[in-house]
Parts: structure tokens; C-alpha cells; sequence
């Protein structure tokens, strides 16, 4: 039984390494973006590589999160998350100090897995070292820290960007891991979940990553290379099939096919498909828009988007609370219809757009759909299946949202016939962003939809979500294992 107490000196060092640790991931995933321009301009690259200096992170975070979440548990969730932070700092050092396109991009990819390490282990050692009485509050605690440091972020990116440099954006990690590891070795207790036999099943999460791989140099390379773009897609398509035949057939799966039995679970997911992918891509698209089309600095394009994020930090529990009185069905309709509504609105965002009337209004409102839709979404993920498989649960719909936003990176400038210079004109990519609003609106309306048919009212005795506040905007939020 975990017996330290929040009050107590050990379990105040404790929230602040879990929220350190989680911190570099979720600064990571929401500064980054803000760089992009001037990380093309810095290193002569095109648009495809701005596309994999994102996606290279969210394909092997996507594809090991879930083995991260195993490997605590099997061998220690300190030691694992430990692991994950030397290791997210390494890559962060190395993407800071690379001299290319080519270094960044394989710099990333490690940085994914420093990620699928570390990500998990942060909330899942709360879970492990406080005493039931306090756990609760542990959680509120880091998930609401968690939510300032993911505020600040575009703010201090940009500031970062527009100041000593972009690649600060990544060697600002390399602090935070030296702070972070030794107070995790000096307070953190060591804990893991007994399993002590069983494989891991790799295999899956190679073929995972693999299908996801080559999909996304499909969808990025289809413009430039439509031959080899065909040859992966398929590979792409062969390796998915491979994964899902290894998955029903393991005795210890990452992604156990019947979980997908409930029809809720299923239903949830799908509408996580749709919005996430809206997400990925309207964050990816939009502060490339604000600077290079509206005109703004780093700075100016990463604070701009910062009303949503507060919004989400505020209400989000609020939300949650709402969807436990009328259930989740509503939520999950109007929420993603919000979001369309600020899609839309961000059309007015062309040139020399004055804040007040052509950004502010898209993002106060898709800020507003977030809010509606995030916290019923992670609560009725879980409410879905038996409370023994929460953290799975949770697992695969945070997997699968990062996926979708994965592969929204890589389709909407296809999609939307966005060349590889177009970040560098502001008439050719404030058509192509135009177009590209239009596309994540639609897809939106399309989860609306699902929610609407396919979502339904949990049972009174459904597991609950933990993290009751949210303000990530790059997928739902993690939950332990129960």
C-alpha cells in the first residue's frame, strides 16, 4: 500500500519531478510548432521536412506509448521514467545541435521514444507512491501544473525563437532533466506492478510504427515521388494488416483486439480519429499562417493561440462534471461543431488581419469546443470498459489520437496542393491553409456525427477519469492503470 503523503517533504518532491518529467514532453509537442518557419528558413529546408520534424516525434510516441507504460511496469516505473528523461534530454541536445534537416528529423524520432518512456511513467508513479487519501488531489495537482507549464509554452517558444534561437526550443529541456533526474532517484520510491513473466510484444509495436512510417512518407512524399509514395503506402497498408493478424494472436498484446468489443470504446475512438486529426492539423498549419501570411513574430503567433489553452486549463473540469449530469452524447456533439465554427472563423486570419476581429474570435471558440468535448471524451473512453483496463483504455485512445494528428501533418498539404515552398510565400500557403481549414472543419462535423449516433449515456458504476483538468491540445490525457 503507498503510504507518502502529499503534505510531507518526499511527496512534495515527488509532484514536482512527475510534473517536471511531464512537462518536457508537453512543452516539446506545443513550442515546437512555433519554430517551424524559422527552423525551414535556418536549414534550407522545405515544407516536407518541417512535416517530419513533427511527425518523426508523433510516430514513435504514438507506437511505444503503450510499451513505455509495460516496460514500468514490468521493471520499475522510476527506473523507466528515469530512463525516459536522460533520454528525451539526450535527443533534446542533439536535435538543438543539429546541423541539417536529416540530423533534426532522426533527432526527433529519439526524442519520441525518450517520450513513450517518460509520458506515462510521470502519472502512473503518483498512482504508485501516495496514500490513497491523497492521491486524488496528487493528480489534480499535476494535471493543473501540467496545464500552466502546456499555456506558457508557445509563449516561451516564441520568446525563445524570436530571442536566442530556435534550437533553445529543444536544449531548454537539458536543464529540466538535470533538475528532474536526481530528485526522481533521491524521493521517487521504486515500484512496479508485479508482472514479473509474459513477453512484451514488441513485434507489435515495430509493425505499428512501421505501417504508421510508411503511410505518412506516402501521404508526404505522393507530391514530389508518386511511385515511391505507392510502394510505401502499400508497404504501409501490408504492415497494418500484419499487426492487427500479431495482435489477435499474442498472449500479452499492446493492443488487445478485444477491447474494441465495446461498441462505446470503439465509437469513442473514431470521434477521437476525426478531432485529432482536426487538431493536429489546425496547429501544425496555424501558427505557420500567423507569421507568414498575418505577419506576426514567433512570439506573437504562439501567444495568439494561448486563449484556447487557458480556456481549457479553467473550464475543463467543469465540462467533465457537466457530461456526468447529461452524459456524454451532447458533449461529444457539440464540441466538435464548436471546433468547426473556429476553423471557419480562422479564415478571416489572411493578411495584415487585425487580432481582435480576424484570430481572436476563431480561437476563443474553438477554445470553447475543446473545453466541451475533451474531459467527456477521456471520461467516457474509460467509462467504457472494465476498470481493470482503464490505463489500457487510456493508452490506446492517447496512441490514437496522436496517430490521427500524425497523419494530418502529413495529408492536409497534399490534400490541399500546398508545395514544398509554400511556407515560404504567403499568397501560395494562405490559399493552401484556407483550403486545409475547410478540410478539418468537415472531418469535424464528421465526429460530431459519430457522437451523435454511436455514443451513449455509461452505467451509474463506471470508472472515473483522474485527471480532471486538461490543457494539452495534442491528445486526451493519460490515466494510470487501476
Amino acid at each position: 500500500m503507498p503510504d507518502v503523503r502529499l503534505a510531507s517533504p518526499q511527496g512534495k518532491w515527488i509532484l514536482l519531478t512527475t510534473v517536471l518529467g511531464s512537462s518536457m514532453a508537453l512543452l516539446d509537442s506545443t513550442v515546437v510548432n512555433v519554430a517551424l518557419p524559422r527552423i525551414g528558413r535556418d536549414l534550407g529546408a522545405g515544407l516536407a521536412a518541417l512535416q517530419w520534424t513533427v511527425n518523426a516525434y508523433m510516430l514513435t510516441l504514438a507506437a511505444l506509448i503503450l510499451l513505455g507504460g509495460s516496460l514500468g511496469d514490468r521493471y520499475g516505473r522510476r527506473k523507466v521514467f528515469v530512463v525516459g528523461v536522460v533520454w528525451f534530454a539526450a535527443s533534446s541536445l542533439l536535435c538543438g545541435l543539429a546541423p541539417n534537416e536529416g540530423v533534426l528529423v532522426a533527432a526527433r524520432a529519439l526524442q519520441g521514444i525518450g517520450g513513450a518512456l517518460l509520458t506515462p511513467g510521470s502519472l502512473a508513479l503518483i498512482q504508485a507512491s501516495f496514500h490513497p487519501d491523497d492521491r486524488g488531489r496528487a493528480v489534480g495537482l499535476w494535471s493543473g501544473f501540467g496545464g500552466v507549464g502546456a499555456a506558457v509554452g508557445p509563449f516561451v517558444g516564441g520568446w525563445l525563437v524570436d530571442g536566442p534561437g530556435w534550437r533553445w526550443v529543444f536544449l531548454l529541456n537539458v536543464p529540466l532533466a538535470l533538475l528532474c533526474v536526481p530528485v526522481a532517484l533521491r524521493q521517487v520510491p521504486e515500484s512496479a506492478g508485479g508482472r514479473t513473466h509474459g513477453g512484451f510484444d514488441v513485434l507489435g509495436a515495430v509493425l505499428g510504427a512501421l505501417a504508421l512510417g510508411l503511410v505518412t512518407y506516402a501521404l508526404i512524399e505522393a507530391g514530389e515521388s508518386p511511385r515511391a509514395a505507392a510502394l510505401a503506402g502499400a508497404g504501409g497498408v501490408a504492415a497494418g494488416v500484419a499487426f492487427g493478424y500479431v495482435e489477435r494472436r499474442r498472449p500479452d498484446p499492446m493492443m488487445p483486439p478485444d477491447i474494441f468489443a465495446s461498441r462505446q470504446f470503439t465509437a469513442v475512438n473514431l470521434v477521437t480519429l476525426c478531432v485529432y486529426a482536426a487538431f493536429g492539423g489546425f496547429f501544425f498549419l496555424s501558427v505557420i499562417q500567423l507569421q507568414v501570411v498575418v505577419g506576426y513574430s514567433a512570439l506573437g503567433a504562439g501567444t495568439a493561440l494561448l486563449p484556447a489553452t487557458v480556456l481549457m486549463l479553467l473550464l475543463s473540469a467543469r465540462s467533465g462534471e457537466l457530461a456526468d449530469r447529461i452524459g456524454p452524447r451532447i458533449p461529444l456533439t457539440v464540441g466538435p461543431l464548436l471546433c468547426a465554427v473556429g476553423m471557419l472563423l480562422m479564415l478571416r486570419a489572411g493578411p495584415d488581419a487585425s487580432y481582435a476581429a480576424g484570430v481572436l474570435p476563431a480561437v476563443l471558440v474553438l477554445g470553447l469546443g475543446m473545453v466541451t468535448l475533451v474531459a467527456p471524451l477521456t471520461a467516457t473512453v474509460l467509462a467504457s470498459v472494465d476498470v481493470s483496463r482503464a490505463g489500457l483504455a487510456s493508452g490506446v485512445n492517447n496512441a490514437a489520437a496522436r496517430a490521427a494528428g500524425l497523419v494530418a501533418v502529413a495529408a492536409l498539404p497534399l490534400l490541399t496542393g500546398m508545395g514544398a515552398e509554400a511556407y515560404r510565400s504567403a499568397a501560395a500557403f494562405d490559399g493552401a491553409f484556407r483550403r486545409a481549414m475547410v478540410v478539418c472543419a468537415v472531418v469535424l462535423v464528421a465526429g460530431a456525427a459519430l457522437a451523435f449516433a454511436m455514443v451513449r449515456r455509461p452505467g451509474a458504476d463506471c470508472c472515473k477519469p483522474e485527471c480532471r483538468r486538461h490543457a494539452s491540445v495534442t491528445a486526451p490525457p493519460l490515466e494510470a492503470g487501476r
